[in-house]
């Protein structure tokens, strides 16, 4: 419509149907392939069909804690407003049932001491009730000596009151400070590389820190998610496996004081050892990170998730440096937090890699060694030696004297000492001199 009456161009409103078009089967290719563990690290699992519900109600206090704020605040505001109805209810009873209600004349005898002053109906004994339970008196009501159930009705509505006090502030405080708000702060690059390190290929990828409040004795663990299917023909649709973190200390631990790149060497025994360029785009994976360590600040244990599919991995890039030295100290740009390069890189995978390795080390480097005078024809000689192994070198004077040669005749291999063929040359010689 726009293109019609001359306010867009006919091509911008081309190219955007063509990209309309397209972006569908995008977001249909994406949505096939579902996520174990969401980009912000959330499960996406989705728990039906359950039959116990009442196991929920066993732990009270941690399922009001996992739910939402809008179910808290609706429950928090529930206890009270029960509560305060419910002794509301009982505080008219008691006024009732000791003749407290029952008008009287202002110019006549006082009747008897009420139990609790002030009451005349429902809605005095409601604000009472709030009075009592939220410790706020206005000075006009209160309770007498005259009904010692009352004073025992204002015992059982304090103690009530303080529990569920104490149960919805625990609930609100547990949930402002829960491990996964500190998790917030810390933050993975969105992408994933695969790119080779120290002739290695490696797969790698990055988390930084945004706070200044360290991690203590934070670890990284990486699982492999994969549908696997035994030797049985038993299909496994969720298949956990634990990739070891490259550390020189031989453990998961990292000293998360500036943006690291956690990386993993693909080698044998590694779930992607068999992973390459070609068949990385088709591979039905997951990759799980999980970031486990205390908060400095509080002490409380955090944990933050993120997870890669074959869509967010590049096949050979590498991370740029972002860490810089100023004004003596060390300066992070964020900026750059998620920028890579590409890098020249076999798009084989590890195993054809050491495959194509074996077969080049398998064929050993036959060089000469211990070069001398063999006999060559009548009256010459020719320079020859022994054929050795290159991997161990051994200079020819290093023989024992039992060392032993080999020599081609008629097709066949026949052993002399060495000492042997020098006399044999030298007869040969004053042979030859003396004709």
């Amino acid at each position: 419509m726009l293109a019609r009456k001359g306010l867009l161009p006919d091509g911008f409103l081309l190219t955007r149907l063509a990209e309309d078009q397209n972006q569908p089967n995008r977001s249909r290719s994406r949505s096939q392939r579902a996520r174990f563990i969401t980009k912000t690290g959330s499960c996406n699992v989705a728990h039906k069909n359950i039959r116990e519900q009442g196991r929920f109600l066993q732990d009270v206090f941690t399922t009001m804690v996992d739910l939402k704020w809008q179910h808290s605040l609706l429950i928090f505001t529930s206890a009270f407003l029960c509560s305060w109805m419910l002794f509301a209810m009982i505080w008219w009873l008691l006024a009732f049932a000791h003749g407290d209600l029952e008008p009287r004349d202002p110019n006549g005898e006082p009747g008897p001491v009420p139990c609790v002053t002030a009451i005349h109906s429902f809605t005095s004994a409601f604000l009472f009730s709030i009075e009592v339970q939220v410790t706020i008196g206005f000075g006009g009501r209160m309770v007498t000596e005259e009904c010692p159930l009352a004073i025992t009705v204002l015992i059982i509505q304090n103690i009530l009151g303080l529990i569920i006090n104490a149960v919805m502030l625990g609930c609100v405080f547990m949930k402002t400070a829960q491990a996964n708000r500190r998790a917030e702060t810390l933050i993975f690059s969105k992408n994933a590389v695969i790119a080779p390190r120290n002739g290695r290929p490696t797969f790698m990828f990055r988390v930084g820190d945004l706070r200044k409040s360290m991690i203590i004795s934070a670890t990284v663990q990486l699982q492999v998610i994969r549908r696997t299917v035994t030797s049985e023909g038993e299909v496994i649709p969720v298949c956990q496996l634990d990739i070891q973190v490259e550390n020189p200390l031989r453990s998961n631990g990292i000293f998360l004081v500036s943006p690291l790149i956690i990386s993993h060497t693909m080698e044998r025994g590694s779930p992607l050892y068999e992973l390459s360029a070609q068949s990385l785009a088709s591979e039905d994976l997951e990759i799980i990170v999980i970031l486990e360590g205390v908060v400095e600040t509080t002490g409380i244990t955090m944990q933050a998730r993120t997870s890669y599919i074959p869509e967010e991995i590049l096949w050979g890039r590498r991370f740029v440096s972002i860490i810089t030295e100023e004004d003596s100290r060390y300066c992070v740009d964020y900026s750059k937090f998620g920028n890579t390069v590409p890098v020249r890189m076999s798009s084989l995978s590890a195993k054809e890699l050491n495959q194509t390795r074996g077969v080049q080390e398998g064929g050993s480097d036959v060089q000469l060694q211990g070069w001398g005078l063999v006999r060559a024809g009548r009256g010459g000689f020719r320079r020859g030696g022994r054929a050795y192994d290159s991997s161990t070198p051994q200079p020819w004077y290093a023989q024992s004297d039992k060392a032993e040669k080999e020599v081609e005749q008629k097709g066949q291999k026949k052993t002399v000492q060495l000492e042997v063929i020098g006399r044999q040359i030298e007869e040969d010689a004053l042979r030859e001199l003396s004709d």
